[in-house]
């Protein structure tokens, strides 16, 4: 646990447009803001860093720097790939996540996107711009079978919400335990499915994961969602998968380069439906990030235990 020092703490905060809001601090804590610009030199004057751009890499940068660093950090994100680096795994320094405010949304939004391919409903979309009355047939989601890749709180609210649309789902966690499918069954579970739910964090174990040899497991009516890390998925396996129709059709939320060039090729790719990050950005995300730093702060300065926090060296946080 962090601790915390006798005069007022100095919360440091990365800034991001629109800002936190963090009036219940007035008082509290002494609350400062740096862009990425001045991250470095303004550290070590710090005892509480908030991550709140979590698009920026630039603590890995900023951390291995010369003074004094944070005891806490905490990042308004799920994943903190984007923060670590060797100095602050290795570092004292307490880590936490934004845990349990994106597990919902983005379970809705997989649903919405597995209804959306299954319904063919892009094609619908194209079809009426054009004024062209084209009758087909959809899908059915009900009795197929969805493999979700992550057991973390995402990928369990999930699981729980395809099951609720009548799908038979399985999880594979980094361990195998009861309910949870280990990385060992994960080729097996993939030859089978008809849904493949990317919804991992990104770790040296999960980076690329879904390669040309995970697609050409998957049968041909299968199709793809990432909504965990870009890093999980080969792109140019993906692409090379959906142009041979090894897989019937792909979504993803989250990409290796964000925001993804007008210019790219993955714009035109057939099959492919592409969002900006945004499966877990519900109206109101940000008040709710905002209050749960509050919260975590309140403990912090009480000396209580922090929740949600990360293991450094697995980059999650580890339970159930």
């Amino acid at each position: 646990m962090a601790v915390v020092p006798a005069a007022l703490p100095t919360v440091l905060v990365l800034d991001s447009d629109p800002l936190p809001r963090l009036g219940r601090l007035t008082g509290r804590a002494r609350v400062l803001h740096t862009d990425e610009a001045s991250l470095a030199a303004r550290l070590p004057g710090a005892d509480v860093l908030l991550v709140w751009d979590f698009t920026s890499h630039a603590v890995r940068a900023a951390w291995p720097g010369e003074g004094p660093r944070p005891g806490w950090v905490h990042t308004a994100s799920a994943g903190v790939d984007h923060l670590l680096c060797p100095e602050l795994a290795a570092s004292d320094t307490v880590v936490t996540n934004a845990r349990g405010i994106f597990d919902e949304p983005i379970a809705e939004y997989v649903a919405a996107l597995v209804l959306a391919m299954a319904k063919d409903l892009p094609r619908s979309w194209e079809l009426q711009q054009r004024g062209e009355w084209r009758h087909r047939e959809g899908g059915r989601v009900s009795g197929t079978r969805a493999v979700v890749v992550g057991s973390g709180p995402i990928g369990r609210a999930i699981a729980r919400t395809l099951k609720a649309l009548g799908m038979t789902t399985a999880v594979v966690g980094r361990v195998p335990r009861t309910g949870i499918h280990g990385p060992q069954d994960l080729d097996r579970l993939l030859a089978r499915a008809d849904w493949v739910i990317a919804a991992a964090p990104l770790t040296e174990q999960t980076h690329g994961m879904f390669d040309t040899r995970r697609f050409g497991v998957m049968q041909p009516s299968a199709r793809f969602v990432n909504v965990g890390r870009g890093p999980l998925v080969v792109e140019d396996a993906l692409v090379r998968a959906l142009e041979r129709r090894w897989i019937a059709g792909a979504a993803l939320d989250v990409l290796t380069t964000e925001p993804l060039p007008a210019d790219s090729p993955l714009w035109h790719v057939p099959g492919l439906l592409i969002s900006p990050h945004m499966s877990g950005d519900t109206v109101g995300w940000r008040d709710e990030l905002g209050a749960q730093f509050v919260e975590l702060f309140e403990r912090w300065a009480a000396g209580r235990p922090l929740k949600n926090v990360v293991d450094k060296q697995r980059g999650y946080v580890p339970g159930h």
